[in-house]
């Protein structure tokens, strides 16, 4: 039986981790969005002008806007400007990787999928 000193002390560990763990749900909440995701992989190739994203994203300029604002608040890119320019870049290579490990993830999951419908097809219908 666990004391109630070891309960009390694992519970206090917990709890001092639940902020931790909002941080990273928000970090992750902050990455759910297409467009968002679609400027950070082009952030991980190099600096972009908004220009240029915009033709690489076609979206409004508007909307674009207001998805760099939620980047930037997130601490995900830098920016500078070059006289009437704006460019962005990434503010660490980590997010690059993370966009990677992602691709890498959601390649498997998606060749079991493949997998499993192959095998679905070859037996038929039973």
């Amino acid at each position: 039986m666990r004391s109630t000193r070891a309960t009390s002390n694992a519970g206090e560990a917990a709890h001092a981790q639940a902020p931790l763990y909002q941080l990273k749900a928000e970090f992750f909440k902050t990455l759910g969005h297409p467009v968002r995701i679609r400027v950070l992989e082009l952030l991980s190739r190099r600096e972009h002008a908004v220009a240029e994203m915009l033709a690489e994203v076609d979206i409004e300029a508007a909307s674009l806007s207001q998805q760099l604002a939620v980047l930037r608040k997130a601490n995900l890119v830098l920016t500078r400007r070059e006289g009437s320019h704006v460019y962005y870049r990434l503010i660490s290579p980590e997010v690059a990787e993370l966009l990677r490990v992602a691709r890498s993830i959601l390649s498997g999951v998606l060749q079991g999928q493949a997998d499993l419908l192959a095998d679905l097809r070859a037996t038929g219908p039973q």
